[in-house]
C-alpha cells in the first residue's frame, strides 16, 4: 500500500457522509479503485527510480476512482501524497520540501509563473547531490489554479513545464477520456508525470507511466455505460515493453 491508498483510506476516515461519484454502484477493488472485474493490481511493476513525487490532493480529489495521482505512486517509489489545505500546511509535507536530499520543482504551465519565477520548461538543470521532487497539484484545472495561488510556502522552488505546442502532434494530445479537460492542452496528472521523468532523464519509467496509465484508462472505460475510447491494445503493449525492459510484475512468478 502506497502513500495515495494510504490518502484515500484517511480520507474516508474523515466522511460523515459516502462519497457519491459516477458509477457508485460499482463493486471497487479498494487499491487500483478499478472495478474488481478490470482490477489491473497484478500487474503492478516494481520500479527504482531517483525523482520522487508529491501529490498535493486536493479535498475529495483522492476520493475519485478516475484520479490518475495513485498511478504516479504505482511507478514511482518515493511518492508522498498530503491534502491541501488554504490555512494550515501539513508539517510533515514541509519537512519534506526543506529535506536537503531534494530540489523540489512546482509543475505547473510557465505563464503562470511571476517574472522572478526560475522556471524550467521541456529541459531542466537538476544540482550536484539533488534529487528531483516534483510537486504535482492534483485537483481540476480550476483546483490547482487555487493551489497554486494560495500555497506560499511553494513560492520559492521553481518551476518545472513543458509546452505542449513544441511536442510532435501525437504527444501534443491527451490520452485522458475519463473526465473531460476544460482544454484540449490539458492532461491527466499521470500523463503531466510521465513527462517530468522524461525531462528528469528517466525516459523508461516515463514510458512506463504511460503505458500503466493507458491501461488504467482502457480498464476504467470498462465498467462504464459509453464507448471505451481507451486503447484496446493496452494490456498488450504494457507487456511486450515491461518484457523488452526487464520489468517485473506482481503477476510474474
Amino acid at each position: 500500500m502506497h502513500a495515495v491508498h494510504k490518502l484515500h483510506h484517511y480520507r474516508m476516515s474523515l466522511s460523515t457522509t459516502t462519497y457519491k461519484s459516477r458509477g457508485q454502484r460499482v463493486i471497487r477493488c479498494d487499491l487500483c479503485r478499478l472495478a474488481k472485474d478490470h482490477c489491473i493490481c497484478s500487474y503492478s511493476p516494481t520500479t527504482t527510480s531517483n525523482a520522487a513525487f508529491l501529490l498535493l490532493m486536493y479535498d475529495t480529489e483522492v476520493l475519485k476512482p478516475s484520479n490518475t495521482g495513485k498511478l504516479i505512486a504505482d511507478i514511482v517509489p518515493d511518492t508522498f501524497a498530503f491534502l491541501w489545505s488554504r490555512t494550515q500546511a501539513n508539517p510533515e509535507m514541509l519537512a519534506i520540501l526543506k529535506d536537503p536530499q531534494w530540489q523540489p520543482y512546482v509543475v505547473f504551465p510557465q505563464q503562470y509563473a511571476q517574472a522572478e519565477r526560475e522556471v524550467f520548461c521541456n529541459k531542466m538543470a537538476i544540482p550536484s547531490g539533488k534529487r528531483p521532487l516534483f510537486v504535482m497539484l492534483d485537483g481540476c484545472w480550476r483546483e490547482a489554479k487555487k493551489m497554486f495561488r494560495k500555497s506560499p510556502y511553494l513560492n520559492s522552488f521553481p518551476i518545472a513545464a513543458f509546452d505542449p505546442h513544441l511536442l510532435d502532434e501525437a504527444a501534443n494530445a491527451s490520452r485522458y477520456q475519463i473526465r473531460i479537460a476544460e482544454e484540449n492542452y490539458q492532461f491527466a496528472t499521470a500523463e503531466v508525470a510521465a513527462k517530468m521523468l522524461v525531462m528528469a532523464k528517466e525516459p523508461v519509467n516515463g514510458q512506463l507511466l504511460d503505458q500503466w496509465f493507458d491501461m488504467f484508462s482502457y480498464q476504467y472505460q470498462k465498467s462504464v455505460c459509453q464507448k471505451n475510447k481507451g486503447n484496446p491494445k493496452a494490456l498488450e503493449d504494457y507487456l511486450g515493453f515491461t518484457e523488452q525492459n526487464g520489468i517485473k510484475l506482481k503477476a510474474t512468478p
